[in-house]
């Protein structure tokens, strides 16, 4: 795997890769301390026999130095009555210190004594011989281990404990802590999107979840994005079929009270041909509109010359005008070529010329103009309108809006600098106004592009069935 394909340091891939990692360590050290301590818990005489056979030893040593044979005799009848296993105190030339000799069986035991701090092995209750504890040289205790001090009673309760209980109990941690690492979010976008089935478009994650780091995180700010968009798109289309309603009214309006009056019939059918006309580029710029704001696939995309499709689209003002062409100027160097797609960009800047034209007093100049910023050219056009007031700035780029009184001019439906912005940005560009101080200044961002392509290809790249004189102006 080379390092490029690595995750990256946030990535989900490394809390589960620690979690595992922390897990099995744990579990090792487990195994082996915790089981080592137990096993030689079951494996060891427990500090309270190693003191009671050590106290037996000291008092085998003092019967013996005070009535020798006698002595160990009347200590040896009272540790009888103490403990039911054997018991002997031997010397050491290996006999026994009592009036008691010892039998076969008991010196063949002698061959093999454990001492105090030896494994104690669960096959039968071993032999241990305990030095007396002033003067180990004179003998020693011998004591067959008594039943309630052997170790490992527990032994098996023991081992399911640590073999069993213990690593279930970190298996549930484990799960646990994968279950909040990935459920948990996991549940919490399965409810954002059965709330969007519900209709709640409204519904947001909690910031715990999209600010990780993580693929997780991703996810997650990707579902809040999309519920945005989604929730902006279905206001969107409610927005535009209540004003799509509302602009219909009045020439429909106009149309009754045409086909009621008593006009000629030529006059009947021009007024009739004007209110058709004005409703069909009112539905075909709010189907355009809505098709700009809805549509994600890529467009395809050529280099473009900027001054090329400026002298185009500036004939087809002209004509529709009746503006004179030195009133269009363009002071973009030929050099200016951008990436986009030919036909969606000429309709964007179709329509802010045109918007351009209808608010500018008559004499007015209106150019275009730019310069390269780095990988993008920066284009602007101005016109002498008067600008617009600065809170308005953005709401121009709303459908349907018009501010009208604020600029000389009339007439549009406010659809195009609404279907400019949009071509601009399916484009992977910007547009945005500001007030120039003679008039309104918008401004283009466009992927630059050292095209070659000539001059008079552009008009025949256009799309043949675009109406670049039908006033999509707002």
């Amino acid at each position: 795997m080379k390092l490029s394909e690595l995750p990256g340091r946030h990535s989900l891939f490394w809390k589960l890769a620690c979690l595992l990692v922390a897990f099995c360590l744990l579990m090792i050290w487990l195994s082996w301390s915790w089981g080592r301590y137990m096993e030689e818990r079951n494996q060891f005489l427990s500090n309270e026999a190693r003191s009671t056979l050590a106290r037996y030893a000291a008092q085998a040593e003092q019967a013996w130095q005070r009535g020798g044979r006698d002595g160990v005799d009347d200590w040896l009848q009272g540790m009888q009555l103490r403990e039911a296993s054997w018991v002997g105190v031997i010397g050491a030339d290996l006999q026994s210190l009592s009036s008691e000799p010892l039998n076969a069986a008991e010196v063949q035991h002698l061959t093999f004594l454990r001492g105090l701090d030896w494994p104690i092995h669960k096959k039968g209750r071993p032999w241990l011989r305990v030095p007396f504890p002033l003067d180990p040289a004179a003998g020693i205790l011998v004591i067959e281990l008594p039943e309630r001090f052997i170790p490992g009673k527990y032994r098996v309760f023991w081992r399911v404990i640590t073999n069993g209980v213990i690593p279930g109990l970190f298996t549930l941690m484990l799960c646990v802590g994968l279950y909040r690492l990935l459920v948990v979010p996991l549940n919490n976008l399965r409810e954002q999107a059965n709330a969007w089935r519900a209709d709640q478009l409204n519904v947001r994650l909690s910031s715990g979840i999209t600010q990780r780091p993580d693929e997780l995180g991703e996810l997650a700010r990707a579902f809040d994005s999309m519920s945005e968009r989604l929730q902006s798109t279905v206001a969107l289309q409610q927005q535009l079929l209540r004003d799509l309603s509302h602009e219909l009214r009045t020439p429909l309006s106009r149309l009754r009270v045409a086909s009621e009056s008593e006009q000629e019939l030529l006059q009947l059918r021009e007024r009739i041909g004007r209110e058709v006309d004005g409703m069909q580029r009112l539905v075909e710029d709010t189907l355009q509109l809505a098709w700009l704001d809805t549509d994600r696939s890529p467009l395809p995309d050529e280099a473009i010359q900027i001054q090329a499709l400026w002298e185009m689209l500036t004939d087809n003002a002209c004509y529709e005008s009746g503006w004179p062409s030195l009133q269009l100027q363009c002071t973009v160097e030929a050099s200016c070529w951008v990436r986009g797609n030919l036909n969606t960009l000429a309709q964007a800047l179709e329509n802010i010329l045109r918007n351009a034209i209808r608010h500018s007093p008559e004499g007015a100049i209106v150019r275009l103009d730019g310069r390269r910023d780095g990988e993008y050219w920066h284009l602007w056009l101005e016109d002498q309108g008067g600008g617009v007031a600065e809170e308005d700035l953005e709401r121009i780029f709303s459908p349907f809006i018009r501010l009208d009184g604020s600029r000389p001019g009339d007439g549009g439906f406010g659809l195009g600098l609404s279907i400019a912005r949009n071509a601009v940005q399916r484009q992977g560009g910007l547009l945005w106004a500001q007030n120039s101080g003679a008039g309104l200044r918008l401004n283009l961002r466009l992927l630059a592009d050292d095209g070659v392509a000539p001059n008079d290809a552009i008009a025949s790249r256009l799309t043949p069935t675009m109406d670049l004189r039908s006033p999509q102006i707002s």
